[in-house]
C-alpha cells in the first residue's frame, strides 16, 4: 500500500502488518486531479486537485496523522495490474483505515444547522451519493466524518445516515 507522508508530500510503500495508522479521503473525483506520477514528481499544478490533497493533509495532521491515502495519486493508474489491485483491495483499505474523511466538494454548511430540513435535502443530493463507490466507503470505516465543500466538519454516519 503506497501512502503520503502529510507534512512531507512524499510518498512511501509499506506492506501488510507494517502498514501505519492512516486518514483515507473519500471524494468525488473533479477537474484537474493530481496523479500519482505528478505529485511524485513534484509536478501538481495549482488547481482543485492539489488544492483538495493539501487540504485533507492539512486536516489529517491538526488530527495528529502522519500518513493519508486518497486514490487520485496514491495509485499510478496508468500501471493495470495497480490498478487492478488497488480495485480489489479498496474495501480493505478502507476498513483498515483509522478515519475516513467523506469530502462533499458540492456542499457548504455555511451557518446552517445541521438537522435543518434544507441542509438535510442538499446534504441528500450531493453528487458524493451517486458515485459507484459509495456504498462501499460507508460501509467499510469503523470511523467516518463528512466535511463539506471548505473543509468545516459536518458530523459521522451515526448523526447524518
Amino acid at each position: 500500500m503506497r501512502l503520503l507522508h502529510a507534512d512531507k508530500l512524499e510518498f512511501e510503500e509499506f506492506f501488510d502488518t507494517l502498514i501505519p495508522p492512516y486518514l483515507i479521503l473519500s471524494h468525488r473525483w473533479d477537474e484537474k486531479e493530481v496523479s500519482y506520477k505528478e505529485m511524485n514528481k513534484k509536478r501538481a499544478e495549482e488547481g482543485p486537485g492539489l488544492t483538495k490533497i493539501l487540504k485533507f493533509c492539512t486536516l489529517a495532521l491538526e488530527k495528529r496523522y502522519t500518513w493519508v491515502w486518497t486514490d487520485t495519486c496514491c495509485i499510478d493508474n496508468k500501471s493495470s495490474a495497480e490498478l487492478s489491485e488497488a480495485i480489489n483491495s479498496m474495501f480493505k483499505w478502507y476498513q483498515s483505515a483509522e478515519e475516513c474523511v467523506m469530502y462533499l466538494s458540492d456542499l457548504s454548511l455555511g451557518d446552517q444547522k445541521v438537522h435543518n430540513q434544507d441542509f438535510q435535502t442538499r446534504f441528500s443530493a450531493s453528487s458524493w451519493f451517486t458515485r459507484g463507490w459509495t456504498l462501499q466507503e460507508l460501509l467499510a470505516p469503523s470511523q467516518l466524518t463528512f466535511y463539506d465543500t471548505d473543509w468545516k466538519e459536518i458530523g459521522g454516519k451515526d448523526l447524518l445516515c
